[in-house]
């Protein structure tokens, strides 16, 4: 292949990337602006012209299908043989190769899958009491700790400095993280951090590998470099060994995996660092419409922290689309069955169902959508977890509850019997626990108690013969029975259907439709968002949920957890979010939309999603081309000057600055097109209506003063 068919097709921020000289190139790339298009175009410009040689380029990514799709697209582009791999893929095969060399003709130890029955180990030997979620939980912690280069000795400061919550106290995790290494060490094997850790002192302390890897690789090529860690950085650094062929590409904005030790500093810092790098910024979107581009700005531009330094405003790049839905529905259950209907309505217009995503904020939220979708017949898949049913916690309390019949007395209400059921298991309603994994299960828990809470105050009424109806019963064996019918609906088989997933488990995918649901406040964010830098992350969540959307996104939440329960407020990262949406009951397809609302407008210049007031006035993006008649303005501003006189009113309670450029662009010349602007309603309509149409007629303002006041 020609480099000239290598360059053809790309925009001109993509062509300046891809033809970038040798040296550190840092690729800003915004969600859906072709990032993987530019590197991959990048390596192969750079071997089909001859500056390289494939066989010396090692391009990194996260995820085994990220490298595989890499590694594709370099192939149909000519440039086979470039290897393209995840940072463990790249560390195994390099320790594996090196390990007789290493280990002095020992074979390279066993490497661990999992951490968890060892850590359980560790505890135990550490005199911790940890369950299996318990276990879990400490791995986490450990496998930050070691990601973030933190030894066991160090573990309790370091995890204070960084705001961790760990499950157990952090002088007994790091007693059971100093465990976990010394039972690894005794019985020959090692983690995955430890074989990151392997590389870097094969590089760091044999100058033979460094030499012979560094002449292997010679141009390095990173890819979503926010989520790189300390470990990560570190053997970058060793592989490069103080030469500077890199190119980096990432999205500050797009940095949600902190708690896992993933750092954007340095792709913040990379410039600085590198004083002659070449930062290229991609902001043309071709995956979103423009409407949903302009949400996805409006969101991300409230930012604040250091990654907001390296914020992109992306410009939408295909036609308009439908303006994004936002919803508020009394309750989640009816935010649910509204959910479901709309996909159901989706597929049956042509849109698949794997074209179509759910995404809420933790996995605990599924249930509902499960219920929803199941009882809508339309067909579902669970991303990234066990659906709700088959949760082994969820199983576990089902079980419990099941026993409970027999010891809790049947005039218990059900909601107590429901808590006292689950005490058993060792849950708590007012406790929930530090860890993450552990307060997941809590919160799959918790949404058992929401489900007997609503079953427990909407009692249907049930058709019995001819006898009429009775009203069902509402006891922990008739709940038992209503969670095992639940979870039979909801067990059925599926090949292909619309995509439940957490926002977490949703990045770096796209649909053509997607639902953002929950967004209430103690949702999204979380309540346990407390820090000025975990409630930016929790903002970066939304805006990687709105740019997963190709065509059509709904955005939604319900104004209580279960019916008449506590009020919420909307999720505070999503503009204007109580204004421009409208409130629905489930089902009710014959209310009429509450006109008093003003609904989402766009800019008539781009289509882009405007949701700032003062766009909304102007009808135009900030940054759009004005056609602003000045002559017109300045005599709108003289007619508004004599009527605040005369009326003795500030200025702006007759027409604000921002009205009247709208008007000044806009030339509105009857009720329908002045009514059009935002913030004018009747009233300002009856008042000054006509005076506005003799202006932009022509009229002078002494002309239009002295018919009002004479």
């Amino acid at each position: 292949m020609r480099t000239d068919a290598v360059l053809a097709g790309l925009d001109p921020e993509q062509r300046t990337a891809v033809t970038a000289p040798a040296g550190p190139v840092c690729i800003l790339a915004g969600a859906g602006t072709g990032k993987t298009r530019a590197i991959t175009h990048r390596i192969a410009y750079r071997t089909l012209t001859g500056e390289v040689s494939p066989r010396h380029i090692l391009a990194v990514t996260f995820t085994a299908r990220a490298a595989a799709e890499m590694r594709s697209r370099l192939t149909e582009l000519g440039a086979a043989g470039v290897q393209a791999r995840t940072f463990h893929a790249a560390a195994l095969r390099q320790v594996r190769y090196f390990a007789p060399r290493l280990l002095e003709g020992r074979a390279m130890p066993e490497l661990l899958e999992s951490k968890a029955r060892m850590v359980g180990l560790a505890a135990a030997r550490a005199g911790v009491r940890a369950d299996r979620t318990g276990a879990r939980d400490l791995a986490s912690e450990i496998e930050w700790a070691k990601s973030s280069l933190v030894e066991p000795t160090e573990y309790a400061v370091a995890a204070k400095k960084a705001l961790r919550e760990p499950p157990f106290e952090p002088a007994k995790v790091a007693e059971v993280f100093a465990a976990y290494e010394s039972l690894k060490r005794r019985q020959g094997v090692i983690d995955f951090e430890d074989m990151l850790r392997a590389a870097v002192w094969g590089i760091e302390e044999h100058p033979d590998v460094a030499e012979q890897i560094r002449s292997q690789y010679r141009h390095f090529v990173v890819d979503e470099y926010q989520d790189v860690n300390p470990l990560q950085q570190r053997l970058l650094d060793a592989w490069l060994g103080g030469r500077d062929d890199l190119t980096v590409v990432g999205d500050a904005s797009q940095t949600i995996y902190s708690f896992t030790g993933a750092t954007s500093a340095y792709l913040i810092d990379f410039p600085r660092q590198r004083r002659e790098a070449v930062v290229i910024r991609l902001v043309r979107d071709y995956r979103s419409t423009p409407q949903v581009v302009g949400l996805a700005n409006a969101v991300i531009r409230q930012a604040r922290g250091n990654e907001a330094r390296l914020r992109l405003e992306l410009v939408g790049q295909r036609p308009p689309g439908a303006e994004p839905e936002l919803k508020i529905f009394p309750d989640e259950a009816g935010e649910a069955v509204a959910v479901a209907r709309r996909c159901r309505d989706l597929i049956a217009s042509g849109t698949p169902a794997s074209e179509i995503a759910i995404l809420f904020r933790t996995n605990a939220q599924s249930e509902t959508y499960e219920k929803a979708l199941a009882e809508a017949e339309v067909p579902y898949v669970v991303r990234g977890a066990e659906r709700f049913f088959e949760r082994p916690e969820i199983r576990q309390a089902m079980i419990a509850m099941r026993a409970a019949v027999r010891s809790i007395p049947g005039e218990t209400p059900l909601v107590q019997a429901v808590v006292e059921a689950l005490a058993a298991t060792g849950w708590q309603r007012e406790q929930p626990p530090p860890g993450g994994s552990a307060r997941e299960q809590w919160e799959a828990l918790a949404a058992l108690v929401a489900l007997a809470e609503d079953y427990a105050r909407t009692p249907t009424l049930e058709p019995i013969g001819q006898a009429g109806a009775v009203q069902r019963d509402v006891t922990l064996t008739a709940f038992n029975d209503e969670l095992s019918r639940r979870a039979e609906q909801q067990h059925a088989p599926t090949m292909a259907g619309v995509t439940l997933a957490s926002l977490h488990s949703a990045k770096g995918l796209e649909w053509d439709a997607v639902f953002l649901t929950g967004l209430a406040d103690g949702t999204l964010p979380t309540t346990y968002a407390k820090t000025p830098e975990q409630l930016e992350e929790e903002r970066r969540l939304l805006y990687v949920g709105v740019t997963r959307a190709r065509q059509w996104l709904w955005l939604s939440y319900g104004q209580s957890r279960s019916t008449g329960g506590r009020a919420r407020r909307p999720c505070r990262f999503l503009p204007q979010l109580e204004r421009n949406s409208s409130t629905e009951r489930a089902g009710d397809r014959s209310r009429k939309p509450d006109r008093r609302r003003p609904q989402v407008s766009s800019c008539r210049v781009c289509g882009t999603t405007l949701l700032a007031g003062a766009d909304r006035k102007l009808g135009r993006c900030p940054t759009c081309p004005s056609d602003l008649d000045e002559e017109l303005f300045e005599r709108l501003q003289q007619w508004r000057a004599a009527t605040a006189k005369e009326l003795k009113v500030p200025a702006y309670v007759v027409f604000t600055d921002a009205t009247l450029v709208a008007m000044a662009e806009r030339r509105p010349g009857n009720p329908a097109e002045l009514l059009a602007i935002a913030g004018i309603g009747p009233r300002k309509l009856g008042q000054y209506g006509e005076s506005v149409f003799a202006l932009v007629a022509g009229a002078s303002a002494e002309e239009v003063a002295r018919k009002n006041f004479g």
